[in-house]
């Protein structure tokens, strides 16, 4: 099957799941981002399975992931004190200590990569969880008729459409690369399609859909979305660049793997949240 039709297909899959739990119900959500957070670590710590220097455990990276997140999240919906939050560093500080029983040539690089999939991973879709459980409880105006957008939907619209119309405006005129020596398929036409497409797509989020926000709001956001999603993508071509593999994995068809497809979320949520934050003192 052509390439194109299998990664429209999956790529229709898999917004249909992540828009569907958001509109549904955020504890779905939640289930789902923290389904994806956990594939997301196993990838990152496999792939350095058959480097010569770094030697981490796999289960230990998703299973230390796996329990900080249940804490925020259990703390977010107010199962547990939010004191529990505390905990998150000496689990990080447990997982740095097995380095002493595992006897590899370099713990400390060990513990730095295994850390940084926390930070790089864990942290983002706790981000995007606790933005979709607010949209869901605190928002005091809800339309009584009509079609509501979460904020943290309308954030995954605006990445989707830099992406896509970036990949489709490549395939179809680009022909002056961005950064031909971390991603050499990348092309400028292509980036400014997907600049052009997400703006376009911020208008039309802030003047048809119920989101409890502004036009200048959604404006906005696509202008911060836009460079964050590349910067995003090409930061994960780097990565895999240095480790000389082509994608993180293989779950999705057309997409590689879950890296592969949340690249330029990592990179987005955070700012998305602070614009969010900042916007109504503005």
């Amino acid at each position: 099957m052509n390439n194109l039709v299998v990664r429209s297909i999956t790529g229709a899959l898999f917004v249909a799941v992540i828009l569907g739990s958001i509109l549904l119900d955020d504890l779905y959500a939640t289930v789902v981002f923290g389904a994806f957070m956990v594939l997301g670590l196993v990838e990152f710590n496999k792939l350095f399975s058959s480097h010569r220097t770094i030697e981490i455990n796999w289960q230990l990276g998703a299973s230390v992931g796996l329990i900080i997140y249940v804490i925020a999240v259990l703390s977010l919906y107010r199962r547990v004190p939010v004191a529990a939050f505390t905990l998150i560093v000496p689990v990080i500080l447990i997982m740095m200590l097995t380095e002493l029983w595992r006897g590899k040539k370099n713990p400390i690089l060990n513990s730095t990569i295994q850390i940084a999939g926390i930070f790089y991973i864990v942290l983002p879709f706790f981000l995007i969880t606790e933005m979709n459980f607010d949209d869901h409880n605190f928002n005091d105006v809800r339309p009584t008729d009509g079609f509501f957008m979460p904020k943290v939907g309308g954030m995954f619209m605006l990445i989707w459409s830099n992406d896509t119309f970036a990949y489709l405006t490549g395939r179809l005129i680009g022909r002056t690369k961005l950064f031909e020596r971390i991603s050499p398929k990348k092309t400028w036409e292509g980036t400014l399609g997907g600049v052009v497409m997400t703006i376009l797509v911020g208008f039309l989020i802030g003047t048809y859909f119920d989101t409890n926000e502004s036009l200048g709001f959604w404006i906005g956001a696509a202008l911060i979305i836009a460079p964050c999603a590349i910067l995003g993508d090409l930061y994960e071509s780097m990565f895999k660049r240095s480790l000389k593999i082509k994608d993180s994995g293989s779950i999705l068809p057309g997409h590689g793997g879950i890296l592969d497809r949340f690249d330029a979320v990592f990179f987005s949520v955070p700012f998305f949240m602070a614009w969010a934050s900042i916007y109504p003192y503005l």
